[in-house]
C-alpha cells in the first residue's frame, strides 16, 4: 500500500517544520514516488547530504513504502529567499 501526499507533507512539517514544502506525487497515483522541495531553519550551517538526510530521518517509517524519493530542493529561508529574488529579476527582463 502506498502513501499519500498528504501523509508525506504531515510527516515533513511535523518534523522540519518547512516555511516551504512542495510534495509531488510522480508515481501515477500508488503513492510510491515523490519529488520534494522543501524550505527549513533545521537546515543551516548544513551541507546538502546532511540535509538529505534529515529529510530522510523524518520520512523513516514512510520510506518502507516509498521507491523513489527525489529531493529537488532542500534549501535554508535566506538561500530560498534569494532563489527567489533571482528567478523574478530573470523573468523581468
Amino acid at each position: 500500500m502506498g502513501l499519500t501526499k498528504a501523509e508525506v507533507e504531515t510527516s515533513l512539517t511535523s518534523k522540519l517544520n518547512p516555511s516551504y514544502l512542495e510534495v509531488v506525487d510522480t508515481s501515477g497515483g500508488c503513492g510510491a514516488s515523490f519529488v520534494i522541495e522543501i524550505v527549513s531553519e533545521q537546515f543551516e550551517g548544513k551541507r546538502l547530504l546532511e540535509r538529505h538526510r534529515l529529510v530522510n530521518t523524518a520520512l523513516t517509517e514512510e520510506m518502507k513504502n516509498i521507491h523513489a524519493l527525489s529531493i529537488k530542493k532542500a534549501l535554508t529561508p535566506e538561500q530560498w529567499k534569494k532563489q527567489q529574488e533571482s528567478e523574478k529579476s530573470q523573468s523581468a527582463s
